[in-house]
């Protein structure tokens, strides 16, 4: 049986540990910083909002020997904290052997980098990295309502048995073959529910249409110019999770785009806001026109002033977009 660490127990990483423990059979440690919340909760109560621990799963806020016993580690945290966060795992322990699965969907602000870029630097070897991502809630999926997601990563045989090892009644997965597309098609997806969170608040939902099909053509340009297939937009990765980040209640970037407008502050991780402001970097260092990401970043970035109404603030952005000249549409 593979014994498989799941670092970082927060909302998808508690999942992830639940899902292979209790639908796989999996050997699964999990494991939290002893000083986090969401660690402290679990140890406390044996679960969360989310999930309920299952017996079989160690609970453990010892990095090294969590690192040590796997064969395969599973990385949930924080996106703007994996360079870090992976040079603590190679301090903790000898990673020559691992394989490491990369359940995370964001881009590092500062360089404007893929998540597995920054395992590569560090020196893991690309075919033993993968990306598990996708569309889905885990409220859905604990209730049983099953979903479509996608295992991509730079050698074919690493992610066809990933996909195939992982796949159940609950999740069916695909094997994804343009890992650039794939890592920023999910990243991007999140700024593009900040947008509809904004359009929900602003009383204007009808243009969450619109800004699902410009949304996908305008991260399909960016994928390209990175030397991705422009068609890794309309899969599962970015367009295929549009229903679960644009339109659900539980999309956490969505929540916080609808409550930018209405000048209320929302307390859980928005992986969207940093997202944004690495693409709006890659966007102006390649040329490529981003004018939704602008728009995001610049209500995410720019605080109303004194006396300022935030509704205004982020209409007024948005209602920058038509005045943009017209174009062809393809």
């Amino acid at each position: 049986m593979q014994k498989i660490s799941v670092l970082g127990c927060g909302r998808w990483g508690s999942f992830i540990a639940w899902y292979l423990a209790t639908k796989k059979g999996k050997e699964v440690w999990s494991w939290g910083p002893e000083e986090d919340y969401s660690y402290q909760v679990l140890k406390n109560t044996g679960k969360n909002e989310y999930v309920t621990l299952d017996k079989s799963i160690t609970l453990t806020c010892d990095l090294a020997a969590a690192v040590a016993r796997a064969e395969i580690v599973i990385i949930s945290i924080s996106s703007q904290g994996l360079r870090g966060f992976i040079r603590r795992i190679k301090e903790a322990a000898d990673v020559s052997d691992k394989i490491f699965v990369l359940c995370m969907k964001g881009i590092e602000a500062d360089t404007g980098e893929r998540l597995s870029q920054i395992l590569i630097e560090a020196g893991i070897a690309k075919e033993r990295i993968a990306v598990w991502v996708g569309p889905g809630h885990i409220q859905d999926f604990t209730a049983g309502i099953p979903n479509c997601m996608v295992v991509d990563g730079y050698d074919t045989a690493l992610k066809k048995m990933l996909a195939d090892d992982f796949k159940s009644e609950l999740i069916r997965f695909y094997y994804g073959n343009d890992v650039i597309g794939t890592e920023i098609g999910a990243a991007a997806k999140n700024v593009m529910g900040i947008a509809a969170g904004i359009l929900d608040g602003g009383g204007v939902s009808t243009l969450k249409g619109p800004l699902m099909s410009r949304g996908a053509r305008e991260v399909a340009r960016l994928i390209k110019a990175l030397g991705g297939s422009e068609f890794s937009a309309y899969g599962l990765a970015h367009l295929g999770d549009y229903e679960t980040t644009l339109f659900s209640r539980h999309s956490h970037n969505r929540m916080y785009g609808e409550m930018l407008v209405k000048g209320q502050k929302f307390g859980k991780l928005a992986e969207g806001v940093m997202t944004a402001a690495a693409m709006k970097k890659l966007g102006n260092e390649l040329g490529v026109e981003l004018p939704i990401t602008e728009a995001v970043y610049d209500v995410c970035f720019a605080a109303p002033q004194e006396g300022e109404d935030s509704r205004k603030l982020c209409m007024d952005r948005i209602a920058q977009l038509f005045s943009r000249d017209t174009k062809f549409e393809f």
